[in-house]
């Protein structure tokens, strides 16, 4: 066999392999969107769920979820790019910065039902708040930060040398190098990264099972208190997502109408994530355009 049908072999079956991956996906979300297309409405996606009765919506789990999206990106950014910074410009070749890299490997591989056990220990229990929103969040941080350090490194790692070099040769200190010509650099990967990192926090359901709680208590949304008991904006209150919504409801939902709103709900939170994702290509091919003044 020569090498030009081996490589037609080869080619053939990498064809087949991405074929098979784009038919599985397309199939699996052209499912859940198809059954669950019907059930999306205003009403739906805007009135509170129901715990017996036929009718209710997702409004309370929708907006639980953007809220404990916004303050694990909160935590989760800063932190992700400091770690991102240290790693890739101030670590030195050693046995710490070798430690350091394996710990980052590790909490990254973590299943995170493994984050929520560790959440309900410190977020839930040794703290003393009990299940709430705050929790839910620092329990995404965990999970969520070896990702942001990694995309942080490698964007920062990816910018051209002689950028900084040319900086540091015009007498420029290190840390000024680093916030005005490496971050601006690398800010599309980075604001890429973030995106994605967003939708992965927005369909993560195991670790709020354990840190957010499976109940949401009736919100007053005219209340901006972030004190009181019945605002939306109470960190410390236990908050149910979208995707622990979902699980719930499939596993312990009593409503006639179960099917129809797992269905819907699973369809949101598809389209959620694939707006994350498209938005993510978008906003990183456009923001790399402006900054490299590329077309």
């Amino acid at each position: 066999m020569n090498s030009k049908v081996t490589d037609r072999i080869a080619t053939s079956i990498f064809y087949l392999i991405a074929a098979t991956i784009v038919t599985v996906l397309v199939g699996l979300l052209g499912y859940i969107i198809f059954h669950g297309f019907s059930k999306l409405n205003l009403e739906f996606l805007t009135s509170p769920s129901s715990s017996f009765r036929a009718g209710g919506g997702i409004g309370n789990q929708l907006f639980n979820s953007f809220y404990i999206l916004f303050l694990t990106m909160v935590f989760t950014i800063p932190l992700g790019l400091g770690g991102g910074i240290y790693m890739a410009e101030y670590a030195r070749p050693g046995k710490l910065t070798n430690a350091i890299r394996t710990c980052i490997e590790v909490l990254a591989s973590l299943p995170s039902i493994v984050i929520g056990m560790f959440g309900l220990l410190m977020f839930v229990n040794l703290t003393g708040w009990g299940y709430s929103i705050l929790g839910g969040a620092l329990a995404l941080t965990v999970f969520n930060l070896p990702v942001m350090v990694r995309v942080c490194e490698d964007a920062l790692r990816t910018v051209q040398r002689d950028q900084k070099e040319a900086s540091l040769a015009l007498g420029i200190t290190h840390w000024h190098t680093i916030k005005t010509v490496l971050l601006p650099a690398a800010f599309p990967s980075i604001l890429t990264g973030a995106i994605l990192a967003s939708g992965r926090v927005f369909g993560e359901a195991a670790a709020l099972l354990f840190t957010a709680g499976l109940t949401t208590p009736t919100l007053d949304f005219a209340n901006w208190n972030p004190f009181d008991s019945t605002s939306p904006l109470n960190v410390f209150r236990p908050a149910e997502t979208l995707a622990v919504h979902i699980w719930a409801v499939n596993t312990q939902g009593l409503i006639p109408d179960v099917r129809e709103v797992a269905d819907g709900s699973s369809a949101v939170l598809i389209i959620s994530v694939l707006i994350f994702n498209l938005l993510a290509r978008w906003i990183g091919s456009v923001v790399h355009r402006k900054i490299t003044a590329s077309k």
